[in-house]
Order: structure tokens, then C-alpha cells, then sequence
């Protein structure tokens, strides 16, 4: 019975790293987002490539990891 107990704190805390992962990358994205909005407002071409680059590096991340 301790054993069946390991495995499921083991899967309930890859859960919850996974939950919690989702959830930091949810909000890089509105972050970038609202970031880029700011950078075409103010007509900043440099901060609106960067803010677009690190958002597609996000993006890639999620498809590949």
C-alpha cells in the first residue's frame, strides 16, 4: 500500500508541474502580447521584433517540448 502511495504523489506532483508550467506560459504569452500592442502603438519597430521573435520562441517551445 506505500508503494501505490508513492506512485500517486509522483503523478499528482508531475500534475501539478505541468498545471503550473501552462499556467507561467499562459502568462508570458498575454504579457508579450500586451507588449506588442505597446510596440506598434508607439510605432517601435526594434522592441516589436523582439517582443514578436521571443513570442514565436515561446510558441516553438510549446510544439516541440
Amino acid at each position: 500500500m506505500g508503494k501505490m502511495n508513492v506512485t500517486g504523489d509522483v503523478m499528482l506532483g508531475l500534475f501539478a508541474e505541468m498545471v503550473l508550467d501552462e499556467a507561467i506560459r499562459r502568462y508570458k504569452e498575454k504579457k508579450l502580447y500586451s507588449e506588442i500592442d505597446s510596440a506598434l502603438a508607439a510605432k517601435d519597430k526594434s522592441a516589436f521584433l523582439v517582443l514578436t521573435a521571443e513570442l514565436n520562441k515561446l510558441r516553438l517551445e510549446r510544439k516541440c517540448g
